[in-house]
């Protein structure tokens, strides 16, 4: 039984990487025709009515109490503020400068899981995270020299994207002890709710810019809500509430490896040899980071599973 929740609690885990590595495409696409704080509304909205639609089919209801605080604190956090600086971040520096600093995120929750929740650091978790945050490195620099004179980093842009990573960070560590109370799609239902509550005052831009925004860039917006968000952080919840948050975060240094094998598919980007390297670095810092060593077995014992 715990051998299949954690294969179960895994193949969550890879679903959420799956589809936030497809969000850098469809953000892309939608980010032409929306603002940030736009953007993070429409998707925020679509979303919660997704999982609205969800948790009143399965009948979930309210949270416990003893929930909230954590629900609060990684909507804000999580869902309202990552969201809205990460698109603004975007904006002022290039994907290679990005994709280094937004990776700063997996060290804080170590760190902060760490602190707050009490949680270990094994030698492997963190030899892991060292591995992927090179190859992290590794594909923000080639990105950045690939774009040319295109390339740009400001200190705001910077700036931005460390706020990310520490609103990220801080996000995952508050939803870890609300997931012991509340089921995944609960806290991650009510969660979207408070982001986009909090996301409100962009409700006049996303109006506007929605009226001559092409097609295109809705139906992005929209696949964010439905997949990346509604679907993915359910699937996070998921896994997280099996595992540490110091693992999980680890786990996400596989999305730099996924953007660059679907901007390679969807946006017809080769990648070159640094880009390949270093995605292939950031899988097997992940492997590392979630591998466990092995326990020797006493003589004339059965292996326990």
């Amino acid at each position: 039984m715990q051998n299949r929740t954690s294969r179960l609690a895994l193949a969550a885990a890879g679903v959420t990487v799956v589809l936030w590595a497809s969000a850098f495409v469809s953000i892309r696409s939608a980010g032409e025709a929306y603002s940030p704080g736009a953007l993070a509304l429409g998707r925020l909205l679509a979303g919660a009515l997704v999982l609205g639609c969800v948790l009143l089919i399965r009948r979930e209801g309210l949270p416990p109490r003893a929930a909230w605080r954590g629900i609060l604190i990684s909507g804000l956090l999580w869902f309202g503020v990552y969201m809205v600086v990460l698109n603004w971040g975007e904006q002022e520096v290039d994907a290679g400068t990005a994709a280094m600093v937004v990776n700063v995120g997996p060290i804080l929750i170590a760190l902060l899981g760490a602190r707050f929740l009490k949680e270990s650091l094994p030698p492997r978790l963190v030899a892991g995270m060292a591995v992927s945050f090179a190859g992290a490195v590794a594909v923000g620099l080639s990105m950045s020299s690939d774009s040319g004179s295109g390339a740009h980093a400001s200190v705001l842009g910077v700036v931005l994207c460390l706020v990310a990573a520490a609103a990220y960070a801080g996000g995952v560590v508050a939803q870890k002890p609300a997931l012991a109370h509340g089921s995944a799609l609960q806290v991650t239902t009510f969660g979207c709710l408070v982001g986009a509550v909090a996301c409100l005052p962009f409700a006049g831009q996303l109006v506007e810019e929605a009226g001559r925004a092409p097609l295109s860039a809705t139906l992005n917006m929209l696949y964010l809500g439905v997949f990346p968000t509604a679907l993915a952080f359910t699937t996070w919840a998921y896994a997280l509430a099996r595992t540490t948050a110091g693992r999980m975060g680890a786990t996400t240094y596989a999305v730099p490896a996924l953007v660059v094998l679907l901007a390679w598919l969807f946006l017809g980007e080769l990648p070159g040899a640094l880009t390949l390297a270093g995605g292939a670095l950031c899988l097997a810092g992940v492997a590392v980071s979630r591998s466990r060593p092995r326990t020797a077995t006493v003589p004339g014992t059965a292996e326990s599973t």
